[in-house]
């Protein structure tokens, strides 16, 4: 009986102990400015980023002609860096930011592959919608990334 007791005490303990320590760790603050160590993260990610979105003229000329080959070597060189970057730049974004970022991120990302694969079978109409995708999504995520970051 007194054996059963002890284990009753301790597991009540271990309980309130695992409670206690949920409910302190929850009311952690959240940063309301990033950091400059953050900044200068998302500084460096965000000109491999805006060199990516500068090329889209380049890719829209390729993409009307129906240069199949070129769109696809251009995904995949100069444009290939961008999920990286945006990964990067995400992590350093303040936590109530983080969902959109990697909402839109996705979309981006998705986009690209979707137009990857649209030069691959050489789809003429499915080419045209994805690389209007891309753009809305080169836009949708520029507009997350901090004015301070961007040149």
């Amino acid at each position: 009986m007194l054996s059963t007791l002890r284990r009753l005490v301790a597991l009540y303990l271990c309980f309130t102990l695992c409670f206690f320590l949920a409910a302190c760790s929850s009311g952690k603050a959240q940063p309301s400015a990033i950091s400059p160590e953050d900044m200068a993260v998302i500084r460096r990610q965000a000109e491999g980023y805006q060199a990516a979105m500068v090329r889209l003229p380049e890719l829209a000329s390729l993409v009307s002609n129906r240069d199949w080959t070129y769109a696809r070597n251009l995904i995949h060189g100069p444009m290939q860096e961008v999920g990286r970057e945006m990964l990067y730049i995400n992590k350093r974004l303040l936590p109530a930011d983080l969902p959109e970022a990697e909402k839109r991120s996705q979309i981006l990302k998705e986009a690209l592959a979707d137009l990857d694969e649209a030069a691959r079978l050489q789809s003429a109409d499915r080419l045209d919608k994805s690389y209007e995708l891309v753009v809305k999504g080169f836009k949708s995520y520029a507009e997350l990334i901090p004015a301070q970051a961007l040149n």
